[in-house]
C-alpha cells in the first residue's frame, strides 16, 4: 500500500517509492526555477530491502508514492540457516509466516528462538529491522 504526494513534499530521512521499491531518501536537492521551466528536484534514495543507490530527478511538483510501513512485532519460532527462512509469529494476530534474515549481521549473530523482534511490512515484503 501507498499514498499519493508530491515530490516537493518530502524531505531527507522520509521514504519513497522509485522503481516500485520501497527506498529512504538521503539526498534532495532543489534547483530554482528557469525562464522555460519549473524547479526539478534530484532525489538520492538507498533501497529498504536491497540497499541499492536509487536516482530521480522530476519536477517538483510531480506525483509520487510514499509506502506505508507497518512497524509490528513478532516473536521468532524457527530459524532456518540452510534454505535462510526465520520464522515469524506476530504478537498481535498469532499468524505465522516466513521472513528472509536480517541485512544487519549483528542482528542475524544475536537472533535466536524466542527472541521478540520489531519487523517491518512494506508493499507486501517483510524485514527484520531489530531485537526488542
Amino acid at each position: 500500500m501507498s499514498k499519493p504526494a508530491s515530490l516537493s513534499d518530502v524531505k531527507i530521512g522520509s521514504y519513497i517509492i522509485i522503481d516500485g521499491e520501497p527506498c529512504r531518501i538521503i539526498e534532495y536537492d532543489k534547483s530554482k526555477p528557469g525562464k522555460h521551466g519549473s524547479a526539478k528536484a534530484r532525489v538520492v534514495a538507498t533501497g529498504i530491502f536491497d540497499r541499492s543507490k536509487r536516482s530521480l530527478v522530476s519536477p517538483v511538483s510531480a506525483g509520487i508514492e510514499i509506502p506505508m510501513i507497518e512497524k509490528r512485532t513478532g516473536q521468532v519460532i524457527s530459524i532456518n540457516k540452510e534454505q535462510g527462512i526465520i520464522q515469524l509469529m506476530d504478537m498481535e494476530t498469532f499468524e505465522t509466516f516466513d521472513s528472509p534474515p536480517p541485512d544487519d549481521k549483528e542482528i542475524n549473530n544475536k537472533l535466536i528462538e524466542g527472541n521478540e523482534v520489531e519487523y517491518w511490512k512494506v508493499l507486501g515484503k517483510i524485514k527484520i529491522v531489530r531485537i526488542r
